[in-house]
């Protein structure tokens, strides 16, 4: 099914935004793309909502990425299956390896690669795991073009997950 919905959203009751700002349009089921594609801009900013096949099974309340003009912000990714909840086995290396090749399949799926990657956020569950996150990190990125990264610990991640990785690239 190949079906362009478009709509006009009227944001009178925001004296900032004006009548009829933004203008949206959602591409469903595109057989040259996967997943789901919403565009919503006006003559300023392009802003565009990425969800991969496999997450729209899922049913999360977010997309998979948003790109902002020429920039994807990829939502949080944890080492789980492709398309399952399950966290993949083996402790902190395994999901690290895991949320960053989910991460790689979302922004290749948008047509750019893990080298378009220039920040990344990683929230560990603990932060004792920091050294053996370091350890499968540094094995997927190229070591003169690593992007900037913030890190810290929390608690009680999704799914139980041992790490979060959140990032930035750029979308060719």
């Amino acid at each position: 099914l190949n079906t362009i919905i478009s709509k006009t959203l009227n944001y009178e009751s925001n004296p900032y935004m004006g009548e009829n700002w933004f203008q949206r349009a959602c591409l469903v089921g595109d057989p040259s793309t996967s997943g789901i594609s919403c565009v919503i801009s006006n003559e300023n900013i392009k802003i565009e909502y990425f969800t991969s096949d496999e997450s729209e099974k899922l049913g999360f309340p977010f997309s998979d990425a948003t790109i902002v003009d020429n920039i994807i912000y990829v939502s949080g990714q944890v080492g789980n299956r492709p398309g399952t909840t399950e966290l993949i086995s083996g402790g902190i290396g395994p999901e690290t390896t895991q949320a960053l090749n989910n991460i790689k399949s979302i922004i290749n799926q948008l047509g750019s690669s893990s080298e378009d990657i220039f920040k990344c956020l990683c929230m560990l569950s603990d932060i004792n795991d920091y050294s053996e996150m370091n350890q499968a990190y540094r094995m997927f990125f190229d070591e003169v073009k690593k992007p900037s990264r913030s890190t810290f610990a929390g608690s009680g991640l999704a799914l139980g997950a041992k790490i979060e990785i959140e990032c930035w690239a750029i979308k060719k």
